[in-house]
């Protein structure tokens, strides 16, 4: 009898000493937390502010020409390295602004290409990008605003040409 004592007390003793059964006797002992219902919090964004740069030309958000009526979209530009011929070195000289008419992955078809847009009086060269396309560009300028009007007045008078496109120089 004695026996059964000691063995039960010593059950006893390392029952009480598992983490397992504390972890167990602690949640049961504990209350349960109620559920308390917060506010909905509400976050307010303040308006834009109306601001001017000092540079508009390069933003075509604050184009002022006669170009921007209603329908026109504006003018994209992306800036890459390119390789023209010398002849064509030559003509442009040290141009920054190139108006792009057409994209070829194809030199072939940028040389078609060429002489169609040759045909309605541009005098049009064949740009080959950093990205491997062929650009075909018809006028190229020295002056952001100056390329800006040209690329929209082509876009009005050729509706064929109403993607055209700015390429600045690297």
């Amino acid at each position: 009898m004695k026996r059964i004592i000691l063995v039960a007390f010593t059950l006893a003793l390392l029952l009480s000493g598992c983490k397992i059964f504390k972890s167990s006797k602690k949640s049961e002992a504990v209350a349960p937390k109620t559920e308390t219902t917060a506010e909905t919090k509400v976050f307010s964004v303040p308006a834009p502010k109306n601001t001017i740069r000092e540079n508009p030309v390069s933003d075509t958000m604050y184009e002022t020409n006669d170009a921007t009526a209603v329908g026109s979209k504006p003018v994209s530009m992306r800036s890459e390295k390119f390789t023209m011929s010398s002849e064509d070195q030559a003509a442009v000289g040290s141009k920054s602004f190139f108006i792009i008419v057409g994209s070829f992955s194809s030199n072939e078809n940028a040389a078609k290409f060429k002489q169609e847009v040759a045909q309605l009086g541009f005098k049009p060269i064949i740009l080959h990008s950093e990205t491997g396309y062929y650009r075909v560009c018809v006028d190229s300028f020295n002056d952001e605003a100056a390329a800006r009007s040209r690329v929209q007045k082509i876009r009005t008078e050729h509706p064929k040409y109403a993607d055209s496109w700015l390429l600045i120089k690297k």
